[in-house]
């Protein structure tokens, strides 16, 4: 991912071209590659590439034919190549992918960015009127923020420490919209049709499913660097995996780097993870790469942790810090992208309170909050993690066709049904269930959903507790209302991460940015209505769904500060077709 920087209307001086500078180089994390920056009049356009297409001539800021078009951009646009066939009478000065954007914009206006299939934030200025435009990615797995100053200009940047020191007031962009000069304000560009969130009805087809998925991860093999996938050993990284697997031996990667593909996991000693990730990777014959870490390694980690993932959320911190360790893992063996499986849960209800779900239609509301909410917790954390080390994550689950296939079919089809054999995920591990060429070994395909922060070790959060613990005492809980009324934390982790990011971002704005409200589990607070024992045990991690996971929480433990007591896992079957699970 690289880092883009744009201030547009402010003054015209030395002083605010060197203030631009300085605080494009706060994004250098994301782009160690190169730096570029376009100035005409009082705007300006910075760049910090990270050099994934291209990486000899695809230095930014991009230009049209006569440079009356400057663009800066940060992601990946899938479909360059056949959006290239369409523009004939356009010259193009470089080989990257973002390098179709000024054009389309010569041939459609405003109107152009629906058809672009892949990540990405962006910033155009045409100079012939100096007006601009600025879009985000449908989900927002790309990170963008906008802001204002008193002086009347508007501020864009990849990341808040890029704005927040000099705008009077700055929030996250919405993902899946435009924000346009012209008429001063935001459209939504993308309008699909799980938006409304109106019930589905199309019948669930595996095939469909499949083929959908396939095609999501093939686009995503496009790269002219080294790259891995992400390998937790759960089922939707695993999946990743397998299809990279099956089809990187007849790609343009495969032909300069060899089709030999590198894994990547990462879990304290001894964790659930680790020991799933190492038989999908020797089933899948891939180069695999183990990393540990301590549960004192990321307490050290989390103010560095939350500075580059900005939030206090808690289920992010959790999650983000042993991805943060294992990205720098990562870049240090020359890699520079990687293939996640971020985005499944939301749209198949992976989580496990999804098994409380009443009935079809509040099941398919609840994903689509889920998704709708992606930018502010998971993509937010898969950007910014890899990114704080110049390492790009890229995830196939919310490409824009497979997100169209899998929220048309009908939520029925998604609910778990134990009188059925079908658990969380079903209608995903189902589509992969091959018999004569299988993706997965049977007890992979069927493993029970484990939340990242959960999965790499137990411990890990009840370390993180019990740090908060000893850092936070009982008499800074009572007054935390007082000193954090907004989003007031409820437990000494949470207060923990607050005093941290307050620290670094102590702009009311700033703390607006992050979503609060009660959670179970990961649900979203409407769900948390769905059983009445969950509001005493609110809290984000898998083990919070009481008698649901096979290591849940014991009901009678509070979920508070102190490291959490733990049901030893009871031996289980769950009948599945073709398979039995034992816990």
């Amino acid at each position: 991912m690289c880092g883009i920087l744009a201030v547009l209307g402010c003054s015209d001086s030395q002083a605010k071209r060197v203030r631009v500078l300085e605080l494009s180089r706060r994004l250098k994390h994301r782009g160690p590659d190169w730096s570029g920056l376009y100035q005409h009049g009082d705007c300006y356009l910075a760049h910090q590439r990270l050099a994934i297409i291209d990486p000899a001539s695809g230095d930014q800021p991009l230009f049209n034919e006569d440079k009356s078009v400057a663009v800066t951009v940060n992601g990946e646009i899938y479909n360059h190549e056949e959006l290239r066939k369409n523009l004939v009478n356009h010259k193009f000065r470089t080989g990257s992918d973002c390098d179709v954007i000024a054009h389309l914009y010569e041939e459609y206006g405003e109107d152009f960015v629906d058809m672009l299939d892949g990540i990405f934030s962006f910033v155009l200025l045409d100079t012939r009127d100096n007006s601009y435009i600025v879009a985000r990615d449908a989900i927002g797995v790309t990170s963008l923020y906008i802001g204002w100053g008193l002086d009347g200009s508007v501020w864009i940047a990849s990341e808040l420490k890029g704005l927040n020191d000099d705008c009077e007031h700055f929030e996250s962009f919405p993902p899946g919209h435009l924000y346009s000069s012209k008429s001063g304000g935001f459209r939504r560009w993308y309008n699909p049709p799980w938006f409304s969130e109106v019930t589905p009805s199309v019948p669930y087809d595996p095939l469909v499913l499949r083929r959908a998925f396939e095609n999501a991860v093939i686009k995503r093999l496009m790269t002219d660097v080294p790259f891995g996938v992400l390998l937790s050993g759960g089922l939707d990284s695993s999946l990743v995996a397998s299809i990279t697997a099956r089809y990187l031996a007849g790609t343009k990667a495969a032909k300069q780097w060899g089709s030999q593909l590198h894994s990547f996991c990462v879990g304290l000693e001894g964790s659930p993870d680790l020991k799933a990730a190492r038989e999908v990777a020797d089933y899948l014959g891939t180069v695999h790469h183990e990393f540990h870490f301590t549960v004192q390694d990321g307490i050290d980690a989390i103010e560095d942790v939350i500075y580059h993932i900005e939030t206090y959320d808690v289920t992010t911190i959790r999650a983000s810090t042993p991805m943060f360790l294992m990205s720098r893992k990562i870049k240090s063996l020359g890699v520079k992208m990687v293939i996640s499986g971020e985005g499944s849960d939301e749209i198949f209800g992976g989580y496990l309170y999804f098994h409380k779900a009443p009935n079809k239609d509040e099941f398919h509301q609840e994903t689509c909050r889920k998704i709708k909410a992606l930018h502010l917790y998971d993509c937010l954390r898969a950007n910014k993690a890899t990114s704080a080390w110049g390492l790009e994550a890229r995830v196939p689950f919310l490409d824009k066709e497979f997100i169209h296939v899998a929220m048309a079919i009908d939520p029925e089809s998604k609910m778990i049904n134990k009188d059925e054999g079908r658990i969380e995920k079903w209608v995903l591990r189902r589509a992969f269930d091959d018999e004569n060429h299988p993706y997965l070994p049977k007890h992979i395909l069927y493993r029970q959903k484990e939340q990242f922060s959960d999965g790499v070790g137990y411990s890990w959060i009840d370390g993180l507790k019990a740090h908060a613990a000893a850092n936070v005492t009982d008499k800074m809980m009572l007054n935390a209302s007082n000193i954090f009324p907004h989003n007031t934390p409820t437990t000494k982790e949470a207060y923990y991460y607050r005093m941290i990011f307050e620290r670094f971002f102590p702009q009311n704005s700033a703390r607006l940015t992050v979503p609060g409200g009660a959670s179970v589990a990961c649900s979203t607070a409407k769900a948390v209505e769905w059983d009445a024992t969950w509001k005493n045990n609110l809290d984000p991690s898998g083990r919070a769904a009481l008698g649901v996971h096979l290591s849940a929480y014991d009901s009678e433990t509070p979920l508070d500060n102190k490291p959490s007591k733990i049901i030893e896992s009871i031996p289980l079957m769950m009948e599945i077709p073709g398979v039995a699970i034992h816990g």
